[in-house]
């Protein structure tokens, strides 16, 4: 599409991101006659595009697979005219009315928009870490956990999430080691207490995992390195889980829209609402707590009826 045919054309919504949140968007200001434009990104699909089976998501009694499940929401946002762009938006103006998102060189304009850019789980960064991801290797446990019945394993990091998965993962799991790299933990105090006196939650201070091994298919045990002493030591177990934090993907939205110290944006309680008037948050950039498909889809169709009715206040 040139410049001056995208200048003649202002989408009523403009989602910009795919996964569940922004595809549950598609589909519901779709059939609300909103012709949306979603623009995917190139990495479409979300998180879980990076997770095989999806046990947890209603009305697929014998699982899913994350890729899937992406597809068959995507086909069903398309069926009802939703249009995709699998490009990247390399900058928003959310001063002017109609907002204008860019591509590149390309502008497109918008009377409300809906962000779904999701975020992504931090990883440690190793080419084995990679190599077992999704066989062994997760940075889900409530995702995943089950699939770990009655094996060892192992979580990364020193915060309340790492706390919880922790935690919830001895429901399966018959021990859990919570790998830190100091002796001071990010986790409050009451998670840190809970995990502590958890008999099946062993701690392993002063240590980083330098290596996972696995025999190819599966993960057999990690590589761990003491960080005072420089010691490498082996610990066997099934299971790895990266807890170590999400980031979630507002880089373009920095001093636009009004976000937590975490990056996180703020939507007002209750609603999809964000800072600026037409300018809608849902899935999982909004959300630190949750992070699920059932509930990123939950506030995907939230921000389409937010913006229906938000269109019709403004007389569109």
């Amino acid at each position: 599409m040139s410049k001056t045919e995208s200048d003649k054309k202002i989408e009523d919504v403009l989602i910009i991101g795919s996964g569940p949140a922004g595809l549950t968007a598609a589909i519901y200001a779709a059939r609300a006659r909103l012709n949306p434009l979603m623009i995917e990104g190139e990495e479409a699909g979300g998180q879980l595009m990076i997770t095989t089976e999806v046990e947890n998501y209603p009305g697929f009694e014998h699982g899913i697979t994350g890729p899937e499940l992406v597809a068959v929401m995507r086909q069903q946002a398309e069926r009802f005219g939703t249009r995709f762009l699998t490009r990247n938006v390399t900058a928003v103006d959310f001063s002017v009315r109609p907002f204008k998102v860019k591509v590149d060189a390309t502008e497109y304009f918008a009377k409300s928009i809906i962000v779904s850019t999701g975020a992504s789980a931090s990883w440690l960064g190793l080419p084995s870490e990679k190599q077992y991801m999704n066989r062994g290797v997760s940075a889900c446990a409530t995702c995943d956990g089950a699939f770990f019945k009655n094996v060892e394993v192992g979580v990364v990091g020193g915060g309340d999430t790492a706390m919880e998965e922790a935690n919830f993962l001895t429901r399966f799991a018959s021990k859990v080691y919570v790998i830190h790299r100091s002796e001071n933990f990010k986790a409050s105090k009451i998670m840190l207490e809970r995990a502590q006196k958890n008999p099946k939650i062993e701690f392993i201070m002063n240590s980083v995992v330098d290596e996972v091994l696995g025999d190819g298919k599966s993960i057999t045990a990690s590589k761990l390195k003491n960080t005072k002493s420089g010691e490498i030591t082996e610990l066997k177990m099934q299971g790895l889980f990266i807890a170590i934090g999400h980031k979630p993907n507002t880089k373009i939205f920095n001093g636009v829209l009004d976000m937590n110290e975490a990056g996180y944006l703020k939507t007002k309680p209750g609603t999809t609402f964000t800072n600026i008037p037409g300018v809608f948050a849902a899935g999982d950039v909004q959300d630190p707590y949750y992070r699920q498909a059932i509930t990123a889809a939950g506030t995907g169709c939230m921000a389409a009826i937010d913006a229906e009715r938000w269109l019709e206040t403004q007389g569109h």
